[in-house]
């Protein structure tokens, strides 16, 4: 079985949200299952009632899965938290969002980045083509450089932000923000010939979520 399952490493990667975000949650709620398997049916129950709650934030195909996302992490959450308590029920749920995945995205962007004849062209290819297929207009991008040596993308509303807080648990937004690390981590300057920078997001406080990629000019 492929380690790939987002088809990251073939070099002409579109995203596929309905069935990214299916494999997402299904992987979140496997990992919750190990511990109470009863409590994740009725986390999946509670999220169909979030999503038929929050049905009028739909501004898209892409937000349709966005929503299912999003709303699957505030489900967990308000379920764990009597049980766990607030910061160890937004460990949990980080965890279990993160963690099932990290080693295949990580792989499959590295392989990626290796095969690519530029892997800072097949890079910003990928960021554009998730920013049309897989955020769309749930999200509002502005892109101060986009010059081939450098692609400064700078996140100004970020959806899952909004219904994170819309829904009473905007401080599950740094889960999100903690995803990016599994293919964040796959980049290495001196061997892919960028380098990528994120000093903050709108989760950790900032005014916005800046996706910076830069070129090493030797």
């Amino acid at each position: 079985m492929s380690t790939d399952q987002f088809g990251l490493a073939g070099g002409d990667y579109v995203p596929d949200p309905d069935h990214d975000t299916t494999l997402l949650l299904d992987t979140f709620y496997d990992r919750l299952a190990t511990t109470d398997a009863d409590l994740t049916a009725a986390m999946r129950a509670r999220q169909d009632e979030l999503e038929a709650s929050n049905r009028s934030r739909i501004v898209d195909e892409p937000a349709r899965h966005n929503l299912r996302l999003t709303l699957a992490l505030v489900a967990a959450y308000e379920l764990l938290r009597p049980r766990l308590g607030r910061q160890q029920a937004i460990a949990a749920v980080q965890a279990a969002f993160v963690e099932p995945l990290r080693d295949a995205m990580k792989e499959g962007t590295r392989a990626m980045l290796d095969q690519a004849p530029d892997a800072f062209r097949a890079m910003v290819e990928t960021s554009k083509s998730r920013e049309e297929h897989a955020f769309g207009k749930g999200f509002v991008f502005e892109r101060p450089v986009d010059d081939g040596e450098r692609y400064h993308l700078d996140v100004r509303r970020c959806f899952y932000h909004d219904v994170l807080v819309a829904n009473g648990a905007p401080e599950l937004t740094p889960a999100m923000c903690a995803f990016d690390a599994n293919w964040i981590e796959a980049i290495e300057p001196r061997r892919h010939g960028f380098r990528f920078e994120r000093r903050t997001t709108i989760g950790m406080g900032g005014t916005h979520c800046p996706f910076h990629f830069d070129r090493i000019i030797e």
